[in-house]
């Protein structure tokens, strides 16, 4: 229990971004991490804007690695655009995302799955023409997640932390929570609410927002190893917003023979790892 405490303490102390990533294609991230000795690489281009700028990034690459049991590495390399309702469109190099995403409780019949995703942003985006934040910023949630037969469901929040000050920019607090169903082996569609705080007068994000986000993924084979991912939201409460996602996702590696998917009859399913997509 002192580790967990410990490793969460850890955890908070360490979340901003004018574009906040999170668990492909949606805002709301899942605790599970990449199998050990596995691979996902994705290609992608997303979009977040007010009434007061729209930022993009993409075209975009992600890799996670599982590097150890119950942890994947993670680093994300976009290019990004500024593109304000009133002054001159940027583009260029955005911040560089790199993160450790740690499961500590493992899923079973009663007890959800239940981990971080620790996320260090670089900034390699110039901050003066709107590509970046300016400083080395920090992004670290509490997720759980659990899985009933096709239904999976998974959800929390964190907190947006600066290394320093950076005029006209907050440290804020976010929280999502996403219920999604497989129907057949090919799709995979759910929902989300997803709300994040003020992000300072310098962002877009000037006040606070709640959005339902739609998406999904299509398995291009029946099985996990190339999907198209999609996803698009709207503000229901707060500063209007809208969110959109669209990539392409692989992942190969080391194959556990005992190992049950959500493609799978829900009779064959381990509950450790009912969640995996």
């Amino acid at each position: 229990m002192k580790t967990i405490r410990f490793l969460y303490f850890a955890a908070v102390l360490l979340v901003w971004a004018q574009s906040a990533w999170a668990g492909p294609p949606f805002q709301t991230d899942d605790p599970e991490p990449i199998d050990y000795q596995n691979y996902e690489f994705y290609t992608f281009a997303s979009s977040d804007g007010t009434p007061l700028e729209t930022d993009t990034a993409g075209p975009a690459v992600e890799f996670n690695w599982g590097a150890l049991p119950n942890v994947h590495l993670h680093v994300i390399l976009p290019l990004a655009s500024a593109l304000p309702s009133d002054g001159p469109r940027t583009h260029g190099i955005g911040d560089i995302e790199s993160g450790i995403k740690y499961r500590f409780v493992q899923e079973s019949k009663y007890v959800p799955m239940i981990g971080t995703f620790v996320m260090i942003e670089l900034p390699s985006g110039s901050y003066d023409r709107g590509l970046g934040v300016g400083r080395t910023w920090f992004k670290v949630p509490l997720w759980a997640q659990k899985s009933f037969g096709p239904w999976t469901t998974y959800g929390g929040g964190g907190k947006t932390v600066l290394s320093g000050p950076v005029q006209g920019l907050n440290n804020y607090w976010f929280a999502g929570w996403l219920v999604q169903r497989d129907f057949g082996k090919k799709w995979t569609l759910g929902t989300e609410v997803f709300h994040h705080g003020p992000e300072g007068e310098a962002a877009p994000q000037t006040g606070a927002t709640t959005m339902v986000d739609f998406g999904g993924y299509y398995k291009f084979h029946g099985d996990e190893s190339y999907q198209l991912l999609f996803a698009y939201g709207h503000t229901v409460a707060g500063q209007t917003e809208n969110y959109a996602y669209l990539g392409l996702y692989w992942t190969w590696g080391k194959k556990d023979p005992n190992k049950t998917t959500r493609n799978d009859p829900p009779s064959m399913r381990s509950p450790d790892f009912a969640g995996q997509f």
